[in-house]
């Protein structure tokens, strides 16, 4: 703010004890102090105002944007069901494959192989070859 060196400061202090004398200069100095305290704490006040306003300004910005991308009924959709929905993925959602009813599909097949319980398959003489 004002760059006052140790200089200036003695020049200050011996002029102010010639103008006021040795008697009042305690006093002017106790209220300088105040004053400059009251100052101060203005100034502190204002700036952490000024602070707040900014800070709540850039958490609005921070929720608009979000709102935009992401609208709040999607993250709570997807914290009831604990699967992203189609809508906020930006993904189509998967559509269930349709198939003739006796056909297995490869995951069922599979599953059957492991189990034991699907049909025996003989390779014939042709398929070896």
């Amino acid at each position: 703010m004002f760059d006052v060196g140790a200089l200036e400061l003695l020049v200050i202090s011996v002029v102010a004890l010639i103008v006021v004398g040795p008697e009042r200069l305690p006093k002017l100095a106790r209220a300088a102090g105040l004053w400059v305290g009251r100052a101060r704490r203005a100034f502190s006040s204002v700036k952490e105002e000024i602070d707040r306003e900014i800070k709540a300004d850039e958490l609005k910005e921070i929720l608009r944007k979000q709102s935009q991308s992401r609208p709040l009924d999607t993250i709570l959709e997807e914290a009831v069901s604990g699967q992203p929905s189609a809508k906020s993925s930006g993904q189509p959602a998967a559509q269930p494959s349709v198939s003739s009813p006796g056909a297995k599909s490869a995951s069922d097949a599979d599953l059957d192989n492991a189990s034991g319980s699907g049909s025996a398959t003989t390779d014939s003489p042709k398929d070896r070859a």
